[in-house]
């Protein structure tokens, strides 16, 4: 998933980072509210982590303001408040989980996974088009009966892929998607990326699915000889 980090505590913020990236996710991690408002309103993610005191702009007012917007994406609390009445208030200005600092890995990683099942995308543990599967804990990529190992960044690209089949994709989208809000990617990164992953799509006799719609960007969809 692309995944909005925003957590104050250098010291937290990078073992959280860290994790969700080893588990396969694009993560834009900054430290206030403010270029967090900036980034919610500017890019699309598929799961914001917050945590509720920032600087400038809490994680509570941020989690109101962007449910007044009327979007659905899930919001997990971070946080050292841990009353009831807290875990109420949170739940109430829109945040779909809550954890209480300080956090363990394996729980935290857990309910990210548990927040991207909402996904109507989602079947068990796979994403899927027609017989092509993706498995989100392996990073495997199968169709029928042949698998692929993907890299890192690869699997990013095919996931994004999948959470929105068939979709024109610009070069631009793809670089929000999987490159961090501060980094700046080579012009050919994207390229590269799409000839490396059509690559791994031919190894499965996956062949077509990746599609280049010269001047705009780039779809995945069923062929025509498998539709």
């Amino acid at each position: 998933m692309k995944i909005l980090l925003v957590e104050d505590d250098a010291a937290q913020l990078q073992p959280l980072h860290q994790a969700l990236s080893k588990a396969g996710h694009g993560v834009d991690a900054v430290v206030d509210g403010e270029t967090a408002q900036k980034l919610m309103c500017d890019r699309t993610y598929d799961l914001l982590v917050l945590d509720w005191m920032l600087p400038q702009i809490s994680g509570l007012a941020l989690c109101e303001q962007y449910r007044r917007l009327g979007k659905t994406t899930p919001v997990l609390f971070l946080t050292a408040k841990d009353t009831i009445l807290d875990k109420v208030t949170g739940l109430n200005a829109g945040a779909d989980d809550y954890l209480v600092k300080p956090v363990n890995l394996m729980e935290f990683l857990a309910r990210v996974r548990a927040l991207g099942r909402r996904s109507p995308l989602w079947v068990g543990d796979y994403l899927s088009l027609g017989e092509l599967e993706l498995n989100l804990d392996t990073l495997k990529l199968q169709h029928q009966n042949a698998s692929v190992q993907l890299s890192g960044r690869e699997f990013q690209l095919m996931e994004y892929l999948l959470r929105h089949p068939r979709q024109v994709l610009s070069r631009n989208q793809i670089e929000r998607a999987l490159w961090e809000w501060d980094m700046q990617p080579d012009s050919k990164a994207v390229a590269i990326l799409v000839h490396r992953l059509r690559q791994r799509l031919q190894s499965i006799q996956a062949h077509g699915w990746l599609q280049t719609v010269y001047g705009i960007g780039y779809r995945l969809a069923i062929p025509e000889t498998e539709s």
